[in-house]
């Protein structure tokens, strides 16, 4: 039986990820024509933030307030989570969190690039939501 403590962080957790499965969805949208590329890398983005936070909530880890991928795969290789050192690539996805979403601010983003993102995000979240449940 779980203490409220408990509870409520795993409450917390399963939220985080709702949210960043989420986002996977909207990613994952590559062929709809009618969604900019710089929006699917967006959610990516987003989706593995979540699933990070998510990690450092279940481990009880303060982490910044950051859009920044690789402080925040840092902080999930510090609190002991096995397997990061393969995703040091999802670091790119940091690009897409702000700049990105406004016009004249980056270069455009290609569909093969949205297409990469989202498979990128596919990968952190199968290994973010392995990690929860070994933590159960």
């Amino acid at each position: 039986m779980l203490n409220e403590q408990q509870q409520a962080i795993q409450e917390l957790v399963t939220e985080w990820m709702r949210r960043a499965r989420s986002d996977l969805v909207l990613a994952g949208l590559t062929e709809d024509e009618r969604i900019a590329p710089e929006i699917l890398v967006f959610h990516a983005q987003q989706a593995v933030e979540k699933a990070l936070k998510a990690l450092l909530v279940q481990r009880q880890i303060e982490y910044p307030y950051t859009h920044a991928i690789g402080p925040l795969l840092n902080l999930c290789r510090t609190a002991g989570f096995e397997g990061t050192e393969t995703l040091g690539d999802a670091a790119i996805l940091t690009r897409y969190a702000v700049a990105t979403r406004y016009p004249g601010e980056e270069d455009p983003v290609s569909r093969q690039e949205a297409r990469e993102a989202a498979e990128l995000a596919n990968r952190v979240l199968a290994w973010a939501e392995a990690q929860i449940e070994q933590g159960r």
